[in-house]
């Protein structure tokens, strides 16, 4: 490639993963080039308070960044947001990016993240319909709330718990509407999901559960939605919260494996097929060590994990990327859950605790052995849990 810039590390994306992959190589004392070439409007910033803070007004969004401005410049990492890598060559080490400009590197760092999963449905295009992804769609929705009475929000994840619960907090009224029973029963089980359903109830959402949403209607801007049931749920505005799916569309045609759940193959290390190649973040489907199989993990704290170890790895360290995942999620000012574990790697729960009364942790095991935890105001099991051996050795 005559003419390409030469870089030693290539950091592709523009979230945590990468960012956290940056920080790591210099605090490792990496001296040689990086560049983050990233598809986001702005550098890297830290994406949970998008459904809650930055929604509710509590912060602007300058307060998500995750380093100060100067950081890059003073760490000597070259960022360059909205040139994303359109094109990625494994076998010459080479990319090019939007701007048009080809690049050379050493070794890279596939972080592309996730893409919102769209409903298409009749009426899917109205005005009024928001996904949640970025600041800008926060900022938008906020915008278009002004005049909204009643919202209508679609998926029963932590993306559309913890909408329904930011919005019913500034004073709409809100419906949550689901495919399954409860909210956060898939990953989490019965308990939690009840006990989420009854706290939302109490705070004034509408939680309808086993409901397929069938369209959406109004004259150029969304009026109701309409189940497959034959509800029709009036609606000023709609956020719709259907999960995402990784962006591994740059290594697909690359030629690195995907996996089942759509996200590039790595070995346990975070490496790809292509020998200094790693992927981490939401479209890392990695074989854990922890889990005995391949398992792909989308939170925040565990992409940032995930950076540290490729850049570890890109250094020359070749261990196995073995945290043990943690996550939460707000419910407002009503509740924190917190998580350790792998969420849906069970077949049986065990609670202790008073979900009733606000206070209570849910042990998942599989097999007889504990995969996981999730607590609700018992921090004492969440320490217990947090311990990398009781999920690694599977204690019962």
């Amino acid at each position: 490639m005559s003419g390409a810039s030469p870089v030693d590390v290539l950091l592709i994306g523009g979230g945590v993963a990468a960012a956290a992959a940056a920080e790591e190589l210099r605090a490792h004392g990496f001296e040689g080039s990086v560049l983050l070439a990233s598809r986001e409007l702005e550098p890297p910033y830290h994406r949970p308070p998008i459904t809650k803070a930055l929604l509710t007004g509590r912060c602007e969004r300058e307060a998500l960044a995750l380093r100060e401005a100067g950081w890059w410049e003073e760490q000597r990492v070259e960022l360059r947001t909205r040139a994303p890598v359109m094109s990625l060559d494994v076998a010459t080490r080479s990319a090019k990016l939007t701007t048009k400009e080809e690049i050379r590197f050493g070794k890279a760092l596939i972080a592309t993240g996730a893409m919102v999963r769209r409903l298409r449905l009749e009426g899917a295009a109205l005005d009024g319909i928001h996904y949640l992804r970025a600041p800008g769609n926060a900022m938008s929705l906020r915008a278009d709330l002004a005049g909204a009475e009643h919202v209508v929000v679609v998926g029963g994840s932590f993306i559309g718990t913890e909408v329904a619960a930011s919005l019913t907090a500034l004073g709409k009224r809100c419906t949550l509407v689901m495919q399954e029973q409860l909210p956060l029963e898939r990953p989490f089980g019965v308990a939690v999901g009840r006990f989420v359903a009854d706290l939302l109830v109490r705070h004034g959402v509408q939680v309808l559960g086993s409901e397929d949403v069938q369209a959406f209607e109004g004259e150029g801007r969304v009026q109701a939605v309409v189940t497959l049931s034959g509800r029709r749920l009036p609606a000023d505005v709609v956020v719709v919260g259907a999960g995402a799916i990784p962006d591994a569309t740059l290594a697909a045609k690359a030629g690195l494996a995907i996996g089942e759940s759509g996200g590039i193959r790595c070995d346990a290390r975070l490496e790809t097929g292509a020998p200094g190649v790693y992927a981490a973040g939401d479209v890392c489907e990695y074989d854990s060590v922890l889990h005995r199989r391949a398992v792909r993990i989308e939170h925040e704290a565990h992409a940032i994990a995930q950076g540290r170890t490729a850049a570890r790895n890109m250094l020359g360290a070749a261990t196995p990327h073995a945290d043990v995942p943690y996550f939460w999620a707000e419910l407002g000012d009503w509740a924190m859950l917190e998580y350790v574990g792998t969420a849906g790697a069970w077949d049986e729960e065990r609670v202790e605790g008073d979900p009733a009364g606000g206070s209570f942790t849910t042990w998942y095991l599989r097999e007889g052995m504990i995969t996981g935890a999730l607590t609700v105001g018992r921090p004492e099991d969440l320490e217990r849990a947090r311990a990398r051996a009781l999920v690694a050795a599977g204690h019962t």
